[in-house]
């Protein structure tokens, strides 16, 4: 049976496992632009659950919640929303249970498959959904002639692995590029490390997993109040002709200097930590004992003060905005010269994010809080995003949020052009969309590796050509990419040119002429400073 116990290392083990396998999950990713991150959006989704997991002693019930919970406002990117969703049926279906038996855990996984689905408006077959679906289902079968545990994970397991296996076969852009889907390669990561503990072989990495104490508040004291400043730690190598009366007449002294003191006295090194207002002396007496392997020596007032102002950040964090307007923005960008733009558009509040960095729901969520409005608009901008920042706009309960699904920054540009104060908010929504969905996005980048996609063979290094997300163009020079783009820009009156953090400001203008060229007389090119990581261009055409 698993207990409360037992699932809480179960998830803890996976979340050390995903985050060692991280970089290796990253790398599945089909998509040659070196933006593979469904390895790192799982590992920090998983961390979420691992760090509320740490001091947990409950049931099994009270511990899937945790998780559950934990997962939901942590969740990051596609890959991590699924995942979330998967954990939060297995709470529903576990709850009020102190243990499980395999039946129940077939039962849970089952209800986190169809919890995951639902969240999907087009689920695609060959990806971490399907290795979902068909591990349930292998649970739900095993779990009608099995009771032991762990052979009826490795059931399901196998089930996992040779369903990863049969990916390429169900999702022909994976067979093109030689790999195995990336979600589902992280699930069976995650799956393989809850694994481990029922074989006895015991959490993945090194970690504390003894039961804290729940964190202390650090404003129940003032800083003032602290007699001795300096936390003060050293190792003393032993003189060869030190006496026990010397070592004797050391710990008394340190035992004076201060409080909070620790004296252990080896065959060869003496272990000192104090709390006193004067290390330099606990220091020259340990020097009269020997040579000094380690020293460290830290200010506890200037600590403490640290964490008042943390925690105070951390309460001001969670507080909701008290409504001064009607109407709200919240916006995803990364790039200062992005996020200019939208803070200039009237966005509230700005979430440092995109494709190499989704931020997680609860990011959004805080986001949202802060926006001082009864209705928020939210532009994730980015098609990675989105789930999250759907599911971070049904968590806020005092608020009205509406998540227009913008998959890239011109079209949360446009849509913010397109918002109208005096309009009412269905309006107002729908103006946004039409706006968003009229806009052609093109962008300009590097191949992180060699790969085969759509039937084009690239090399790393190679520049790519995207229009409206995907590859189209695969050149050795951004000129040669920016010249295949005019082509798909050309009807457009209004063409708008964010150059990346990569890209010089003259070579950027050098670019913009190159594409000026290319298109009619009378279309208007405005090159802007966007700062975005990864992409040298990101071109907007309306």
């Amino acid at each position: 049976m698993i207990n409360g116990h037992i699932f809480r290392d179960m998830v803890l083990s996976a979340a050390n496992a995903i985050d060692n396998e991280k970089e290796k999950i990253n790398s599945l990713n089909v998509f040659p632009v070196p933006d593979g991150d469904t390895g790192i959006n799982m590992s920090l989704t998983m961390q979420a659950a691992k760090k509320n997991l740490m001091s947990f002693d409950g049931d099994l019930s009270r511990c899937a919640d945790i998780v559950a919970s934990s997962l939901l406002r942590g969740a990051r990117g596609n890959s991590g929303v699924i995942l979330s969703l998967f954990f939060r049926g297995m709470a529903k279906e576990l709850k009020g249970l102190k243990e499980a038996g395999t039946a129940d855990m077939a039962r849970s996984f089952k209800n986190g498959v169809d919890s995951a689905y639902k969240a999907v408006r087009h689920p695609t077959e060959g990806t971490i959904l399907t290795v979902m679906r068909l591990s349930a289902d292998a649970a739900l079968e095993n779990s009608e002639t099995n009771d032991d545990m762990l052979s009826f994970f490795e059931c399901v397991y196998n089930t996992a692995e040779e369903t990863l296996a049969k990916t390429p076969e169900l999702l022909p852009v994976l067979k093109q590029a030689k790999v195995v889907d990336a979600g589902g390669k992280g699930f069976i990561t995650i799956f393989g490390g809850m694994i481990s503990v029922l074989r006895g072989e015991g959490i993945v990495e090194q970690m504390q997993t003894e039961k804290t104490e729940q964190a202390a508040s650090f404003d129940e004291f003032k800083t003032e109040d602290i007699k001795y400043s300096y936390c003060t730690e050293c190792i003393v190598e032993k003189k060869k002709d030190i006496t026990d009366a010397d070592v004797d007449a050391f710990g008394k002294f340190v035992g004076s200097a201060g409080d909070s003191d620790v004296f252990v006295d080896d065959e060869e090194i003496i272990k000192v930590h104090v709390h006193t207002n004067d290390p330099g002396k606990v220091l020259s007496a340990a020097l009269a004992c020997g040579a000094l392997i380690t020293v460290k020596v830290e200010n506890m007032k200037i600590q403490h003060t640290n964490v008042i102002e943390k925690q105070a950040s951390e309460k001001e964090h969670e507080k909701v905005a008290a409504p001064e307007k009607k109407y709200g923005f919240v916006s995803v960008a990364a790039g200062e010269g992005l996020c200019s733009v939208f803070r200039d558009l009237g966005a509230d509040v700005i979430v440092e994010g995109g494709q190499t960095m989704n931020p997680s729901t609860e990011d959004i969520i805080s986001a949202i809080n802060k926006t001082p409005s009864e209705v928020v608009f939210v532009l994730p901008n980015n098609k990675n995003i989105y789930m999250a920042a759907k599911q971070a706009g049904e968590m806020v309960e005092d608020k009205t949020v509406i998540v227009i699904r913008t998959k890239s920054v011109p079209q949360g540009i446009s849509a913010m052009l397109a918002f109208d104060e005096s309009a009412d908010v269905e309006e107002n929504t729908a103006n946004m969309k039409e706006a968003k969905d009229r806009v052609v996005t093109a962008s300009v980048t590097f191949a992180a590796r060699d790969s085969v996609f759509e039937n084009n063979q690239i090399r790393a290094g190679q520049h790519l050509g995207l229009v409206n997300g995907d590859v189209k163009y695969v050149e050795n020079s951004c000129g040669e990419c920016i010249d295949k783009i005019a082509g798909d820009i050309s009807g457009y009156s209004c063409i708008t040119v964010f150059y990346g953090a990569d890209v010089a400001e003259k070579d950027a203008e050098k670019m913009c002429d190159r594409l000026r060229s290319l298109l009619p007389e009378d279309t208007e090119v405005v090159l802007v400073n966007g700062g975005q990581p990864v992409y040298f261009y990101l071109i907007s055409a309306e």
